[in-house]
C-alpha cells in the first residue's frame, strides 16, 4: 500500500512539473515578444495627465494600458504576423513543436 501511494505521489509531482514546463515560455520566445513590442511602440502627442489612463487597442484587440517607460505587449494578431516575418530559425528555437506559436490567419484564395 505504501509503495502504491509513493508511486502515485511521484507520478503526480512529475506530471505537475511537466505541465509547468509546458506553459513556461522559453527565453527565446520572451526575446521574440520583446522585439515585437519594440517594433510596435505606441507614441502619443502629449504626455498623460496624473489622473489619465490610456488604454491601447490595435485593430480592435486590446494591447494594454500605456504607462510611461513601459513597452506594451503585441496583440495576438500582431505577434502572429511578426512571427511570420521573423527568422524561422529563431521561431523554431522558441517554439520547437509550434504548439505554442500563434497561428497566422490565412487569406482566402481568390477565384
Amino acid at each position: 500500500m505504501n509503495r502504491l501511494l509513493t508511486t502515485a505521489a511521484v507520478l503526480s509531482l512529475s506530471l505537475a512539473s511537466m505541465a509547468q514546463a509546458a506553459t513556461a515560455e522559453s527565453a527565446e520566445a520572451k526575446s521574440l515578444r520583446a522585439e515585437c513590442a519594440a517594433q510596435k511602440q505606441v507614441k502619443f502627442d502629449a504626455p498623460a495627465a496624473d489622473n489619465e489612463f490610456r488604454f491601447v487597442y490595435s485593430k480592435g484587440q486590446y494591447r494594454g494600458e500605456a504607462k510611461d517607460g513601459q513597452p506594451l505587449d503585441c496583440a495576438a494578431k500582431q505577434y502572429s504576423q511578426f512571427l511570420a516575418s521573423a527568422d524561422p530559425v529563431r521561431v523554431m528555437e522558441a517554439y520547437p513543436t509550434a504548439a505554442g506559436r500563434a497561428k497566422v490567419g490565412a487569406k482566402a484564395a481568390s477565384k
